[in-house]
């Protein structure tokens, strides 16, 4: 019988292929909290591997199958993947991964058990086919190997090229590096980074280090420092100063805390979030970190109930998230082309709703962590020419590395992490 790790890896695959739920949410279970810590390891590395590596696996496992893969049940399918991913990714015996796979389809769907292990019985003996060459054929690649959906590697290599949209979805391959900063208010902060085994290395934006091993985990929880991407400590700081600040779209609070942080004793945050549900996570992250000079609202940024002018004000966007598929690999398969459209149209509304607050030489700042145009830049533009009031404002010093005048923009296969964009846009 499968392993109990091995079993909810199984159903977490399936209620995320279905959409009833996003991978964040779901690993965030009860279910999944109950499992002790290696078993919780295995979990984890199971499921976001399988997510990460999907359109390589599908290419290995399409041609064993005697009928199309795309015409099996989903929970074959995704034991298949399941099975896979533990052959030709871990180090876990090839007998567990195959038996253990199949015991997954015998469970849930008897008939198919054979198909289930001829399959996994013949990857393991033949071994995976050759990849296609990333220089010869770089779509064949990106949409196998890469493990991208087929639209997006279109246009990753119609906008970025096929050399640049090979190292993208190389670096989103990776597990992305453990980023974070330091709770200023905790005066033996650095000693207990070290005393924890993080072993930091600061990255280009200011307070912002990179862990490579140690326990960040459980210095977050004692609020000892914060885990947060760089891109996402980038745009925290170019909203952050002295006044009266605005995050309008809080949750879960990593750009609050930082802006709060760097606003010092004379500067107030105020935290809006409209989600219900997210503000008790909110509150208790503002309350472990120590800011006492942030205001929590319950507000709709789309209708904003604040009268202003604030001296900034973050809007840190609903978006795609599909720069963070390194991170968030469901992403990648959950997001549809025409989604970015409907999200270009969101963020254009949310622009124009929030600008009536920025005071006079105040700043709106705009970020996503997309890397697609129509979140990006297209609504900056279009904000601007309907807006002239308003332009893009000169960059700060420290954000060099990161600067594509009049935006910035991180890159992973640059920065490593995920990918960001920020415009400054100055109310004259």
């Amino acid at each position: 019988m499968a392993t109990l790790a091995r079993q909810l890896a199984f159903r977490i695959l399936l209620d995320v292929a279905r959409g009833g739920t996003t991978l964040a949410d779901r690993l965030a279970g009860p279910d999944v909290e109950r499992l002790d810590r290696r078993d919780r390891a295995l979990l984890h590395e199971l499921v976001l591997g399988v997510l990460r590596h999907r359109g390589m696996l599908d290419s290995v496992l399409r041609p064993l199958t005697s009928r199309p893969f795309e015409g099996l049940d989903l929970r074959v399918r995704e034991a298949l993947r399941l099975g896979a991913y533990q052959l030709l990714r871990t180090r876990v015996p090839p007998r567990a991964a195959v038996s253990e796979s199949v015991d997954l389809v015998r469970q849930a769907a008897p008939r198919a058990s054979g198909l289930a292990n001829a399959v996994l019985r013949r990857l393991e003996r033949d071994g995976p086919p050759p990849s296609p060459s990333p220089e010869d054929d770089p779509l064949a690649w990106l949409t196998t190997e890469g493990s991208l959906p087929t639209w997006l590697a279109e246009r990753w290599l119609a906008r970025l090229g096929p050399q640049a949209a090979v190292a993208r979805a190389r670096a989103f391959l990776d597990v992305p590096p453990v980023a974070f900063r330091l709770n200023p208010r905790v005066q033996d902060a650095p000693h207990r980074v070290r005393e924890a085994g993080l072993e930091p290395r600061p990255l280009a934006v200011p307070g912002a280090w990179e862990a490579t091993a140690g326990r960040a985990a459980e210095l977050a929880a004692a609020g000892v420092l914060y885990v947060q991407d760089q891109g996402s400590q980038m745009v925290a700081r170019l909203a952050a100063g002295r006044g009266l600040a605005l995050d309008a779209c809080a949750a879960p609070g990593g750009k609050t805390t930082l802006m709060a942080d760097l606003a010092g004793d004379e500067g107030i945050v105020i935290a809006a979030e409209v989600s219900g549900a997210r503000m008790p996570d909110l509150r208790r992250l503002i309350h472990r970190w120590g800011c006492r000079n942030v205001r929590l609202a319950r507000a709709d940024a789309n209708r904003p109930p604040f009268r202003g002018p604030f001296d900034a004000v973050l809007l840190d966007a609903p978006c795609s998230g599909l720069g963070t598929i390194g991170r968030h690999p469901d992403i990648r398969w959950r997001v549809r082309p025409e989604d970015l459209e409907t999200q270009s149209r969101r963020q254009a509304g949310l622009l124009a709703a929030l600008a009536p607050l920025v005071g006079g030489g105040g700043v709106l700042v705009y970020s996503t962590c997309s890397s697609e145009p129509e979140e990006n830049e297209e609504p900056v533009e279009a904000f601007l020419r309907a807006n002239h009031g308003f332009r893009t404002a000169a960059l700060p010093d420290w954000a060099g590395p990161f600067a594509e005048p009049p935006y910035l923009r991180t890159r992973p296969e640059r920065d490593r992490g995920d990918s960001f964009f920020a415009a400054v846009l100055e109310r004259s």
